[in-house]
């Protein structure tokens, strides 16, 4: 296998002054440690996002690039990634550079339309799975768990607990038409087609369901924090919570209860910092045994709570 072309182009030129993605082209090993070079400073992995973006340009696992560490690359794909590593420099999530991302071992398809899946929304999915595996819901095996995933941009949530509870029935709702077509297509793609997609504000998708457990990573960055500047390219709808970051968290612990089933669960992420008052909102609104949860960072990153009304 090469990876150079025949026509030999030369060298992609006029990148950003003082990186390195306009460097000579040269081996996928040379060409690596370039793009590492060049975005550090600029990313929290920069050899990580240098192998994928490159992967993506030649069609190869991460392990390939090892594999392949000697060969030269061609002119127009060197070019291609000068030019990615750029729109990384600038600002983009490597995951809409790349269109995947991994969530729960599964490859999503991810666009501008939807947040781009974080590794800390993994711990919704693993406190479901305990929660309606220590707390089944109903004895009955006839009637599997429901389970609503509120605000499911890409499907991630839903798509994760569907690959491992094939049986139970699950709804993902989303106000934003593009973000549940790139849910649906996840779903076609990861063959999960048995997932319930409604297209709604919160629980408007779902007039008078109740379901076993309610989830959600709703947006919860308040309007001014200055963390939003970093996040500029991903969708506002999906990260801006209102004044105080709490609206959106308020306005779904308000109305869970009269959504769930009798010791029915409500999962919801939010941020490091607002364990507390999420907590006080399930209190308020009729939860018990309401616990904050640490991601794996060992940030409170998740508040639950249940409910004993039938």
């Amino acid at each position: 296998m090469t990876l150079m072309s025949a026509s030999n182009d030369p060298p992609a030129t006029g990148q950003r002054p003082g990186s390195d993605a306009g460097a000579p082209v040269g081996t996928v090993a040379d060409t690596l440690e370039r793009g590492a070079r060049s975005l550090a400073g600029h990313s929290e992995s920069p050899r990580l996002d240098a192998e994928l973006l490159l992967g993506k340009i030649l069609g190869l696992p991460r392990s390939g690039l090892i594999a392949h560490g000697d060969e030269p690359i061609a002119g127009e794909r060197a070019s291609a990634y000068a030019t990615l590593l750029e729109r990384r420099l600038n600002g983009a999530p490597v995951a809409y550079l790349t269109g995947i991302r991994e969530f729960w071992s599964l490859p999503l398809k991810i666009t501008p339309a939807v947040l781009v899946p974080r590794p800390e929304t993994e711990l919704l999915v693993e406190l479901a799975l305990e929660l309606l595996g220590k707390h089944p819901p109903r004895p009955s095996a006839d009637e599997p768990p429901s389970i609503l995933d509120l605000g499911t941009g890409s499907g991630a949530i839903a798509l994760a607990l569907a690959s491992e509870r094939p049986a139970w029935r699950i709804t993902g709702v989303d106000v934003s038409p593009a973000a549940l077509e790139v849910a649906i297509q996840n779903s076609r793609d990861l063959e999960l087609a048995h997932i319930d997609w409604r297209l709604g504000s919160w629980f408007g998708a779902v007039p008078g369901e109740r379901f076993d457990l309610i989830l959600s990573n709703p947006p919860y960055v308040a309007a001014a924090d200055p963390a939003l500047d970093e996040l500029s390219a991903e969708p506002a709808l999906a990260l801006k919570g209102g004044a105080t970051g709490l609206e959106a968290l308020s306005a779904i612990a308000g109305a869970a209860a009269a959504h769930l089933r009798g010791h029915g669960w409500l999962i919801l992420e939010h941020g490091s910092d607002q364990a507390p008052a999420v907590a006080a909102l399930l209190r308020r609104h009729g939860f018990d045994r309401v616990h904050s949860h640490p991601d794996f960072c060992g940030k409170p990153r998740a508040t639950l709570g249940t409910v004993y009304s039938p």
